[in-house]
């Protein structure tokens, strides 16, 4: 939902002037879709039991991957104040890769949220 809120709403009053940080639109979408996607795992490695672990993290790549072109498609064609962007859906995906990677490395055999 912050992910969707984030993508979709007008911030055009907000005075973001101050902040000279080149790509820093990018960095966010990577670190947006970074923490969706862990989230989305650890989401459905407790609703779904019957999956291999491996199959759940591709899941949630997918979806994190395929929802970020679905934002970026919505901004271009259905907003005035916002434009979608090929190089959104690169921070976006390498975001959502780059967890994957993450949890595989460090966290698939040891997190759970209980």
């Amino acid at each position: 939902m912050f992910v969707t809120f984030s993508s979709l709403y007008s911030f055009s009053g907000v005075d973001t002037s101050g902040i000279k940080i080149p790509y820093l639109d990018k960095m966010v979408h990577f670190v947006f879709y970074f923490g969706a996607t862990i989230f989305g795992v650890l989401a459905i490695q407790e609703k779904i039991k019957i999956v291999s672990k491996e199959k759940k993290l591709f899941i949630a790549v997918v979806f994190s991957i395929l929802f970020g072109i679905i934002i970026e498609a919505i901004q271009y064609k259905f907003t005035a104040t916002r434009h979608g962007d090929i190089y959104d859906i690169v921070a976006n995906s390498l975001g959502a890769l780059l967890a994957a990677w993450v949890f595989k490395r460090f966290f698939s055999k040891y997190l759970s949220l209980k």
